[in-house]
């Protein structure tokens, strides 16, 4: 079972009582289902951030890194997936700590795809360490979830009071192909930070159609693609990225909303829409915003919204 008594996100009663249910196929944590990235990004003085160390396992594989984002000083990693889908059983595990100063931005190839499920679930758990000075990205491509899918993701952000953290996601329901746009099992992405060990945001998206339709007017209501960027920068000016990622959103066809967290410590947007491309092109440009005003610099391909 899934009880690690480290974890900082313990697992929910529903999704324990999922980790119950007998697999047919290789059981969960056996070899291709349990995948490890344990990567360390640092860097010394003005020099470019670097790959220090990294331990991957299937079905994460890192084939190198790239140097071509316009902040001179910073690290792209993108992790891949060989296998091309996430199934049930599945645990897929990423850590990464950012030493100081280091700057490091990190995603993947493509859409996690959580396939169709006769028991068990799938959880997807990140760890994002930053240290004094660090600037940490952590933008995976979107979720989407097939009929019958149980997928539970979990995001803990622990980091120094002079660090940044930005951390994306965006959840799409069965593709929105021609069937039943929720008809997966449970979906819940939790997110916990906390700056110096002192909780700084506790968030979380729950959805179980078959307790309650997630298109009522207190969930979703109309809409069915869910995206999220949380900003944990307590040195920034927070007030001048709210507005400057509320100017933006204005010129986007989809419902968004930005808010401060607590103690000015940072920002959330949530932005819901119809259209998987809609949604992350509007997160997108939250990110570029919010990069314009941290570093001086827009995101790679910010122009082309």
């Amino acid at each position: 079972m899934d009880t690690d008594s480290n974890r900082t996100h313990p697992i929910p009663p529903a999704f324990q009582e999922y980790d119950t249910q007998q697999l047919q196929q290789s059981p969960a944590f056996s070899h291709g289902k349990h995948g490890i990235a344990d990567l360390v990004v640092g860097r010394e003085g003005d020099n470019p951030t670097r790959l220090l160390s990294d331990f991957t396992r299937v079905p994460y594989h890192l084939s190198g890194t790239l140097d071509s984002d316009p902040v001179d000083e910073l690290i792209t990693i993108c992790l891949q997936d060989p296998t091309g889908a996430i199934t049930q059983g599945d645990r897929h595990s990423l850590t990464v700590t950012a030493r100081p100063d280091a700057h490091a931005h990190i995603t993947d190839q493509s859409a996690s795809k959580v396939q169709t499920m006769k028991a068990s679930y799938a959880h997807l758990e990140a760890t994002l360490i930053a240290e004094s000075g660090a600037y940490l990205e952590y933008l995976p491509k979107p979720t989407i979830l097939n009929e019958d899918a149980r997928c539970l993701q979990t995001t803990t952000v622990e980091m120094a009071s002079d660090a940044t953290v930005i951390v994306g996601d965006v959840f799409v329901p069965d593709g929105l192909s021609a069937h039943e746009p929720f008809s997966f099992d449970h979906y819940q992405s939790r997110v916990n930070a906390r700056v110096e060990e002192n909780l700084m945001c506790a968030d979380a998206v729950n959805l179980r159609p078959d307790q309650r339709d997630p298109r009522d007017l207190a969930t979703i209501g109309e809409y069915t693609v869910i995206g999220t960027l949380y900003v944990f920068a307590p040195s920034a000016d927070t007030a001048t990225i709210t507005e400057m990622i509320h100017g933006r959103l204005t010129d986007h066809e989809v419902a968004a909303g930005v808010s401060p967290l607590r103690n000015e410590a940072g920002v959330t947007v949530r932005v819901l829409g119809d259209r998987s491309a809609d949604v992350t092109t509007a997160i997108e440009a939250a990110w570029n915003e919010t990069r314009q005003e941290l570093l001086d610099v827009g995101a790679p391909f910010g122009d082309r919204r």
